[in-house]
């Protein structure tokens, strides 16, 4: 999966104090796009010093450290060469190494985090970096973490057989039941409510598989396999989805890379392993 960056070894913590030097990486974002060269993320040797002043620490990747710039809509100068690219066409682009995707995901999701919240949400004041913890304070006491978001992937079993998915819009490969969580419910609940909603089936046996962080959308996804409950005839969310079928293990179709959570459980299936 996305996360799967072996022997790369990410550190998430937080260091305040952590300043950039010459060859820090710069993960610059304008809107959902970030800035790249090829694979590559640009060095803050290569910016303008104005640039540093701006720049907040993310995270570290073996010994490298990657801070963020919120590039706005601002003409700012950029060496040649780089160009900003959606972080979703990166993923596609068949270039990025799977580190390099996951770097860019988990970097979105904290500088979504950051443009987002750059005034309180209780009282409308500006909101600064917090030099303990990663968190944007406020003067009026108001304390703002990052948000992840839960959401289940749902492999809905039938014997040999295993329910597969198309989204309506957007992402066009086979899939799995998903959805996000709501509040006061259980992730158990939630995998019991979305395959309803989508498929018009009960399932038993609900069981965790893992999970994986996908930052391009605030996500924890949790897996889960169930089995069908009873009558298996699929009553499909033709407002969500314009396929929802039974598979046999041999019928299966993978995705086209693995880094996703719904791909591996497919796979899981397809070759007998659960």
């Amino acid at each position: 999966m996305i996360q799967d960056i072996y022997p790369h070894k990410l550190d998430n913590h937080y260091y305040p104090a952590r300043i950039p030097n010459d060859n820090s990486y710069v993960m610059a974002f304008r809107h959902q796009d970030i800035l790249v060269k090829g694979e590559s993320f640009p060095r803050v040797s290569e910016l303008t010093d104005e640039i540093r002043g701006k720049l907040i620490y993310l995270f570290a990747l073996d010994e490298g450290y990657y801070f963020f710039l919120d590039a706005g809509s601002e003409d700012t100068a950029f060496p040649s060469g780089y160009e900003f690219v959606n972080v979703r066409t990166f993923r596609r682009s068949g270039i990025a190494e799977k580190q390099n995707v996951f770097l860019a995901f988990t970097a979105l999701q904290l500088a979504n985090w950051y443009r987002g919240n750059k005034y309180c949400g209780w009282c409308g004041k500006k909101t600064s970096v917090d030099d303990k913890e990663r968190a944007l304070r406020c003067e009026c006491g108001n304390v703002i973490y990052p948000r992840i978001v839960p959401a289940v992937i749902v492999g809905v079993t039938n014997g040999d057989k295993i329910l597969v998915t198309q989204y309506k819009t957007g992402y066009a490969h086979y899939a799995l039941v998903a959805g996000f969580t709501e509040i006061g419910e259980t992730l158990e609940e939630t995998v019991a409510r979305e395959v309803m909603e989508e498929t018009g089936l009960r399932v038993k046996n609900i069981r965790y598989y893992k999970s994986q962080p996908w930052g391009i959308v605030d996500d924890l996804l949790t897996g889960f396999y169930c089995d069908v409950d009873g009558d298996d005839k699929i009553k499909m969310d033709e407002g969500e989805l314009k396929v929802a079928e039974w598979r046999t293990r041999e019928e299966i179709e993978l995705q086209p890379d693995d880094y996703s959570l719904t791909n591996e459980m497919m796979k899981m299936f397809k070759e007998g392993r659960v």
